[in-house]
C-alpha cells in the first residue's frame, strides 16, 4: 500500500470533517432542502461524515424528506455503519423513495450485516425497472445465494444481471466468486484477469483476485493485488482488512498492528475495523481488550457470524464458557458445518463435562466427516464420554486411516494397525508409549476405547490408571472405571467408581445417568430419581437431567402433563438446545395430542427456524394434524437448508401418499434420487408407486438397475414387493441374495433373506435343503439358527424350535435370551425342564421383565400362583408400560381369584385404546368379572 497517499487521505479527511462541523455551527435557520443540497455536495467529495451532520439536521426539520432518508442510509452505509444505514433506508423505502436506488443498496447493507436470508426473501421480488438497478440488485441476490451455499440460484441471479447489463463488472466479479465456490479457480483468474484487462482499476476485482492467490497459498501475489486495489481506491476497507488479516496469518503481528492503525483513522467505527481489532489483540492473547473490541462490533452486526465465531473464541479462552456456548450457538446456522463453531463448541462441552451436548453438536454432521481426520478423532473423543466405547474405537480408527504417516499422531498410526487386524501387541505399546509422553487424553481414550471393545477389561483399568494419574481432577477417568468394572460384573466396585467421578464433579451427568441405571435394575427407582435431582442442584440447567427426570416420570406411569412440565423446565432452561425441544415434541405425539404437538413445534420454530431436526419434526407435527400443505411447506424449507439430504422429499412423498396424490409423490422421489441417486428408500418408493399404478416392467427395471449399482450387496427385497405382481420376479430375488452371500458371506442376514424368499416364492423345499445345507457348512451361525428356531416357533412347530435352541444352548449356555425362549417353547411341550431354563435365565440377567414374564407364566401354569404373580408384580414396577405383560397379570389374578384387583389392571389396558392392539381379549375378561 502507498503509506503516503493513505496518511494524505487520512489529513484531508480529518480537515474536511472539521471545516464541516465548523461551518454548520449556527446554521440553525437554513432550510432542509439547503443542508440537503449541502450534503450531496459532502458526498460528492467521499466525505461521508460531513454529509451525515448536514442530513440529520435536514431531518429534524423535516422528517418525511424521503431523499434525505436515503442518502443518510448511504452515507452511514459509507461511513461504517450498516445497522443504522438499514434503519434509513427502510424509512426511505417506506416513504416511497424509488425502489431502483432502495433496494439495491438496502440488499447490499444487508449483506454487510450478515443476513442473506433477508435479501433472497424481502428483496428478491421487487420489481426494478432501470437495467442498472436489476443488475446492480441480481448481482446482490447471487452473493445472498452463495452465502446460503445455493449455487444454482446464484448462478441464474448473475445470468440475470449480465442479461440486464452486459459485461456488468461486479457481476463478472460474482461469477468470479462462482467458480472459486466450485473450486474452478484457475477459471476464476481467468475471469478476473480478462474484467481487469478491460479496466485496470477494478479495485473490487483487485481484492478478489489477492484473495484466491491467498487462497492458493500465493502470499506475496496476494499482497501485490491488495496493493493495486488500493492504488485504485486508497480507502478501500476490504483491501486493508485483507492486508491485516494476511500479516497476521504470517505471524507479523507488529506490521499488522500499523495496517490497522492506518484503517482505524479511515474508519475507526467500522464493524470491520472493531473485528480486525479483535483479531489482533486475540492473536496477542490479550482477551479483554479482544473482548471490548468484538462486542464493539457486535453492537453494530449483532448476527455477523464470524463476528460471533470470534465472540465465542474468546469467551472460551476467558473461561466464560456460558457466554462462549451462547455466542457459538448463534453463530453454528451460519458458519460452515465443519467450521471452528462446531469444534470449540464440542470442546468446550467435553471440557466441562456436557458430553450428552457435544453429541447433540455433533450428530448433524457425522455423515459429512469421513475426510476429516481431526474430527473424526473428536468424535471418537465424543463417543468414549458418553460410553459408547464401539463407537469410539471406530470413530478412532477412521481417523488414523487418514492420517498414519504424522509424527504428531502415533496414536492415528497404532489405531490403523489395531483396525487392519495387524500386530495388536506393537501397536498396543505404541498407544501406550503416546500416552505416556502426551499431555493430552487422546491417545488414552483410543487405548481404553480399544481394551473395552475387546472385553480386556483388566487391560482397561491399567490405561484408566495412567489417565487418572494424568488428570485426577477429571471425572471421565473414574466413569470409564466404573464401565470397565461393570464389565468385570462388579456392580459394587463400578458404583463406587462412578460416585468417586461425582465426589470430582457432582454436576458430572454420565456418572450419574450410570449409577441411576444400577438403581433401577436394583428396582430402586427413587434412587434413581435422586441422583439427577443431585446434579440439576449443582447445575440447574442441565438438559440432560431434566430429561432424565421426565423419562423415569413417564416410566412410573406419570401423565402426559406431568413429564411435559418436567421437559418444559429443560426447554426453559435450555431454550437454544433442540433436544429437549425434540423431546417435548416427540412425547405429544406418541401421545397423539396433535395440537400440543403442533404449538411445541412452533415455539421450536421461532427460536430455531434452521435446525434442520426441529423443521423435521415440525413437519411430522403438522402432518399429524393434518395440515399437509403446511408439512410440505416445512419440508421444502429443510430442503433449502440441507440440499444434499434426501430426507425431506422421502418425507414429502409420505404425505402426498397420505393424501393419494401418487404422481407427487413420485415426483418427490425422483427429487430424492437427483440428490442420491443411489438411495435405496427412494428407489424402493417408486418400485412401490409403479407396482401400484400396474406398472410391473418399469417397477423390475428399476430394480435391476439397482441390482447393477450395488452387485456386490444383496437388494433382493427390492423384487419383493407385491407377491402377486412380483411372483415372477422371485427367482431375480434369490438370485440377488446368492450374489451377495458369494459376495460377502455369512454372519449377516443375507442366509435369512434367502431363506424368506425361497419359502415365499413357494419354494419350501429348496427352502429346507438351503437351511440344511447352510447350518452344515456353518454351524456356528447363531444368527440363522434363531431365525429358524423363531420361524418353527411362529409356526407352532415347538420340537423343531426346541432342536434349535437347544443347539444354540451348547453354545451359549450363559445365554439368557436363548435360555428364556427355549423356556418358553419346552413350556408349550409340557417339558418339566422349562422351569429350569427359566429360572437360570433369570439369574444371569435378574430384573429383566421379559424374563420374569416367562418364569412367572410357567410357575402358575405349574401350580405356583403365588411366586408367578409376585414376579409379575414385580416386572411392571420395573416396566410400568409393559401392556403384555399387564395383561398377563391380570389373567393370572382372575385365575387366582383376585377379581377386585383383576378388574384394576384390565381398566388400565382400556385406558390405552388403540395404543395397546389385544382390546377385544381386555373387553371379553372384563366381561367374565
Amino acid at each position: 500500500m502507498n503509506t503516503r497517499n493513505s496518511m494524505r487521505l487520512l489529513r484531508h479527511a480529518t480537515v474536511s470533517t472539521l471545516l464541516a462541523t465548523l461551518l454548520l455551527v449556527g446554521c440553525g435557520g437554513e432550510k432542509p432542502e439547503a443542508m440537503l443540497e449541502s450534503a450531496k455536495g459532502y458526498l460528492a467529495k467521499n466525505d461521508p461524515k460531513a454529509a451525515t451532520i448536514q442530513l440529520k439536521n435536514a431531518l429534524q426539520k423535516n422528517p418525511d424528506l424521503a431523499e434525505a432518508r436515503f442518502l443518510l442510509g448511504k452515507a452511514l452505509l459509507e461511513a461504517g455503519d450498516p445497522t443504522g444505514a438499514e434503519v434509513e433506508l427502510r424509512k426511505a423505502a417506506g416513504l416511497k423513495y424509488p425502489a431502483d436506488q432502495v433496494t439495491p443498496l438496502l440488499a447490499r447493507t444487508l449483506l454487510l450485516l450478515g443476513q442473506p436470508d433477508k435479501v433472497t426473501k424481502e428483496l428478491a421480488k421487487v420489481e426494478l425497472s432501470s437495467p442498472e438497478a436489476r443488475a446492480e440488485m441480481q448481482t446482490a441476490l447471487a452473493q445472498a445465494y452463495l452465502m446460503q451455499g445455493k449455487n444454482d440460484l446464484a448462478e441464474t441471479a448473475l445470468a440475470a444481471a449480465l442479461a440486464a447489463q452486459p459485461a456488468y463488472a461486479p457481476a463478472l466479479l460474482g461469477q468470479a466468486r462462482l467458480k472459486a465456490s466450485q473450486k474452478d479457480l484457475p477459471g476464476a483468474v481467468a475471469l478476473l484477469d480478462a474484467a481487469l484487462e478491460k479496466s485496470p482499476k477494478l479495485y473490487e476485482a483487485w481484492q478478489l483476485k489477492g484473495d484466491m492467490l491467498a487462497f492458493q497459498g500465493n502470499a506475496a501475489g496476494a499482497m501485490a493485488a491488495y496493493g493495486k486495489a488500493l492504488e485504485a481506491k486508497p480507502d478501500y476497507l476490504p483491501a486493508q482488512a485483507a492486508i491485516i488479516r494476511s500479516l497476521l496469518a504470517e505471524g507479523k503481528v507488529d506490521d499488522a498492528a500499523k495496517q490497522l492503525e492506518v484503517m482505524k483513522q479511515l474508519a475507526p467505527n467500522n464493524p470491520q475495523t472493531n473485528y480486525l481489532r479483535a483479531m489482533l489483540a486475540f492473536q496477542k492473547k490479550d482477551y479483554p481488550a479482544a473482548r471490548e473490541a468484538i462486542q464493539q462490533m457486535l453492537k453494530l452486526t449483532p448476527e455477523s457470524p464470524l463476528g460471533l465465531q470470534l465472540a465465542g473464541m474468546i469467551e472460551y479462552e476467558l473461561k466464560a464458557f456460558p457466554q462462549a456456548e451462547a455466542y457459538l450457538i448463534k453463530a453454528l446456522p451460519r458458519t460452515p458445518e465443519l467450521g471452528i463453531a462446531r469444534r470449540l463448541l464440542i470442546t468446550s462441552y467435553l471440557r466441562n463435562g456436557q458430553p450428552g451436548k457435544a453429541l447433540a453438536i455433533l450428530e448433524p454432521v457425522l455423515d459429512k466427516i469421513d475426510n476429516d481426520s481431526n474430527m473424526l478423532a473428536l468424535a471418537g473423543q465424543v463417543f468414549v464420554q458418553n460410553g459408547q466405547v464401539e463407537k469410539a474405537g471406530s470413530y478412532f480408527a477412521k481417523s488414523a486411516a487418514l492420517d498414519p504417516k504424522n509424527a504428531g499422531k502415533r496414536t492415528s498410526l497404532a489405531m490403523v494397525n489395531l483396525a487392519q487386524g495387524g500386530d495388536s501387541d506393537v501397536a498396543f505399546r505404541d498407544l501406550e508409549q503416546v500416552a505416556a509422553t502426551d499431555t493430552g487424553n487422546r491417545a488414552d481414550l483410543a487405548l481404553i476405547a480399544a481394551h473395552l471393545q475387546r472385553r480386556e477389561f483388566d487391560k482397561a483399568l491399567k490405561s484408566i490408571a495412567a489417565l487418572e494419574k494424568k488428570q485426577p481432577d477429571n471425572p471421565l477417568a473414574y466413569n470409564l472405571r466404573g464401565t470397565a468394572l461393570l464389565g468385570k460384573q462388579d456392580v459394587t466396585g463400578a458404583r463406587q467408581s462412578f460416585e468417586k467421578a461425582l465426589t470430582v464433579d457432582p454436576a458430572y451427568f454420565p456418572a450419574a445417568a450410570n449409577l441411576a441405571k444400577l438403581d433401577l435394575i436394583a428396582r430402586k427407582p427413587d434412587d434413581a430419581r435422586k441422583r439427577f435431582e443431585a446434579v440439576l442442584v449443582k447445575d440447574p440447567k442441565n438438559g440432560a437431567a431434566l430429561l432424565a427426570l421426565a423419562e423415569l416420570r413417564a416410566k412410573a406411569g406419570g401423565t402426559t402433563e406431568e413429564v411435559a412440565a418436567l421437559v418444559g423446565k429443560a426447554v426453559t432452561a435450555n431454550p437454544t438446545d433442540p433436544a429437549p425441544r425434540l423431546a417435548l415434541i416427540g412425547l405429544y405425539l406418541g401421545k397423539k395430542e396433535v395440537k400440543s404437538a403442533l404449538s411445541a413445534a412452533q415455539d421450536a420454530v421461532a427460536v430455531l427456524p434452521e435446525q434442520p431436526a426441529i423443521l423435521d419434526a415440525a413437519g411430522r407435527a403438522q402432518q399429524a394434524a393434518g395440515d399437509s400443505n403446511q408439512a410440505l411447506a416445512t419440508y421444502g424449507k429443510l430442503a433449502a437448508l440441507k440440499p444434499d439430504s434426501t430426507l425431506p422429499y422421502l418425507r414429502m412423498a409420505d404425505i402426498e401418499m397420505a393424501a393419494k396424490n401418487k404422481e407427487a409423490a413420485l415426483l418427490s422421489l425422483q427429487k430424492a434420487l437427483k440428490v442420491k441417486p443411489d438411495s435405496l428408500e427412494a428407489q424402493r418408493g417408486v418400485i412401490m408407486l409403479d407396482l401400484d399404478a400396474g406398472r410391473v416392467k418399469e417397477a423390475l427395471d428399476v430394480a435391476r438397475e439397482v441390482q447393477k449399482q450395488r452387485p456386490k450387496e444383496a437388494v433382493g427385497y427390492l423384487f419383493e414387493g407385491d407377491a402377486q405382481a412380483f411372483r415372477k420376479a422371485w427367482p431375480e430375488a434369490v438370485s440377488a441374495y446368492r450374489t451377495g452371500l458369494k459376495a460377502v458371506g455369512g454372519n449377516n442376514d443375507l442366509p435369512i433373506k434367502l431363506h424368506a424368499a425361497l419359502i415365499a416364492g413357494g419354494s419350501t423345499a429348496e427352502a429346507d435343503r438351503f437351511a440344511e445345507t447352510w447350518l452344515k457348512e456353518h454351524a456356528k451361525d447363531a444368527r440363522f439358527r434363531l431365525y429358524l428356531a423363531e420361524l418353527a416357533s411362529g409356526r407352532k412347530d415347538y420340537a423343531g424350535a426346541v432342536k434349535q435352541y437347544r443347539t444354540l444352548l451348547e453354545g451359549q449356555p450363559d445365554n439368557p435370551a436363548v435360555l428364556n425362549n427355549l423356556a418358553w417353547v419346552a413350556g408349550q411341550m409340557k417339558d418339566p425342564k422349562a422351569i429350569e431354563y427359566a429360572e437360570k435365565a433369570n439369574r444371569l440377567a435378574p430384573n429383566q421383565p421379559a424374563l420374569m414374564d416367562t418364569l412367572a407364566l410357567l410357575l402358575i401354569e405349574k401350580g405356583d400362583t403365588a411366586r408367578g404373580l409376585e414376579l409379575l408384580k414385580n416386572a411392571l414396577e420395573i416396566a410400568p408400560d409393559a401392556s403384555q405383560i399387564r395383561l398377563n397379570y391380570a389373567r393370572a389374578l382372575i385365575k387366582a381369584g383376585q377379581k377386585t384387583d383383576a378388574r384394576n389392571e384390565l381398566d388400565k389396558l382400556a385406558k390405552l385404546g388403540d395404543k395397546f392392539p389385544a382390546q377385544a381379549e381386555v373387553a371379553q375378561l372384563q366381561k367374565g368379572l
